[in-house]
C-alpha cells in the first residue's frame, strides 16, 4: 500500500507550485493610492481608491428606494469585512466621480465610517453610463417589478433602443420584456400595490386581461383584502370578460374586516392627525398603513409621542 502523503494535505502551495505564473496569480489586487486618483489606473485590474467626498450619486440611478434595515447590515458586514466588492464609477468634471454601478455598497460604505472607498474607473458618457447602471441593476434581480418596468422603458426610449435590442442588451427573452412592459399600463394603484407586494406578478398580468382601469382597481382590492389566488382572480377576470356579473363590494367589505388590535392602533395613531388614516390588509395578515397629515406640526407632535415611549 502506497503511505506516500498526497498533495492536498501539503496546502495550497503544493497545488499552485507547479503552475506557470502562480506568484503572479497569489498577488493581490493592486490599489492605486488616493494621490493618483485623478489619473488613469494602470491597467484594468486596478482599483482606485477615491474619498468619498469625491464620489456623487448616480443620476441615472434606477432603483427608487433603498432598504435602511438593508443598508445597516450590509454597513456592518463592511466594518468587519471591508468592501468586498468595488463600485464602479465614471470621471466627471473638476476630478469628481459619479457612481455607475454600487450605490448601495456605496451608502453602506458611509455608514460604515468609511473615508475611502474602492473603485473601478470607466470612460463613458452619459447615454453609456445610463444603459450600464440600468443592465447592472436589473441583472441583480432585486429590483421590484415596476422599477423593471420603468427601467426597461426608460432605456428604450433615452437610449433609442427597440424591445429585441432591449432584450439582447438585459439578457431576457423578448417576451418577457414585452410582459414587464405591459405592467406600465395598468392603473397607479394597482401599480403601487404591486410596487410594495401586496399582490404579486402574476396577479397583475391576470388584472391586464381586462381593459376597464376602475374594474382592474377593485378586482385589485379584492385581492388584498381578500387574499385571492391568481388562478382565483384568472376566473374573475375570465367571468368579467364574459360579460357575467361579479360581485366584489361586498365580497371586499367582509374580507376588510381588522381584526381588534388594527382598531385600536388606528384610534391611537389618528389622534395626533387631523387627516384620515387608513390600513389594508389581507387575508395572510399582509398590506399597508397609510397616514395623510396637514402640517409639520401634526409630525413633530407625533414623533414626540414616539420618543416617549423609548
Amino acid at each position: 500500500m502506497n503511505n506516500k502523503q498526497r498533495g492536498l494535505g501539503k496546502g495550497l502551495s503544493a497545488l499552485m507550485g507547479s503552475v506557470p505564473g502562480a506568484d503572479q496569480l497569489r498577488k493581490p489586487v493592486g490599489y492605486i493610492n488616493k494621490e493618483i486618483a485623478g489619473s488613469r489606473p494602470a491597467s484594468e485590474a486596478d482599483i482606485l481608491r477615491i474619498p468619498v467626498d469625491m464620489i456623487e450619486a448616480n443620476p441615472f440611478q434606477p432603483r427608487m428606494s433603498f432598504d435602511q434595515e438593508s443598508l445597516e447590515e450590509l454597513a456592518s458586514s463592511i466594518k468587519t469585512l471591508g468592501l468586498i466588492q468595488p463600485i464602479t464609477v465614471r470621471r466627471v468634471s473638476s476630478g469628481r466621480y459619479q457612481i455607475i454601478s454600487g450605490e448601495r455598497r456605496y451608502r453602506a460604505c458611509r455608514m460604515a465610517g468609511m473615508t475611502m472607498i474602492p473603485a473601478y474607473a470607466r470612460d463613458t458618457d452619459d447615454r453609456g453610463m445610463l444603459e450600464m447602471a440600468i443592465v447592472e441593476n436589473i441583472q441583480r434581480e432585486d429590483l421590484d417589478p415596476m422599477e423593471i418596468a420603468m427601467s426597461y422603458q426608460r432605456l428604450m426610449d433615452e437610449c433609442s433602443l427597440t424591445q429585441d435590442q432591449m432584450a439582447d442588451r438585459v439578457g431576457k427573452k423578448r417576451a418577457t420584456v414585452a410582459n414587464t412592459l405591459r405592467l406600465l399600463k395598468l392603473p397607479v394603484k394597482v401599480q403601487h400595490d404591486l410596487k410594495v407586494g401586496l399582490i404579486s406578478p402574476g396577479h397583475a398580468k391576470a388584472l391586464l386581461g381586462l381593459e376597464d382601469p376602475a374594474m382592474q382597481e377593485r378586482l385589485c382590492d379584492l385581492v388584498i383584502t381578500g387574499g385571492l389566488s391568481v388562478r382565483e382572480l384568472e376566473a374573475l377576470v375570465r367571468k368579467c370578460r364574459e360579460g357575467s356579473p361579479v360581485k366584489t363590494d361586498a365580497a371586499s367589505a367582509q374580507a376588510a374586516e381588522l381584526p381588534e388590535q388594527y382598531n385600536r392602533i388606528l384610534t391611537s395613531v389618528g389622534r395626533f392627525f387631523s387627516k384620515d388614516i387608513s390600513i389594508r390588509r389581507n387575508a395572510a395578515g399582509k398590506g399597508t398603513m397609510t397616514i395623510r397629515f396637514s402640517s409639520d406640526e401634526e409630525m413633530s407632535a407625533f414623533l414626540e409621542a414616539l420618543e416617549s415611549i423609548q
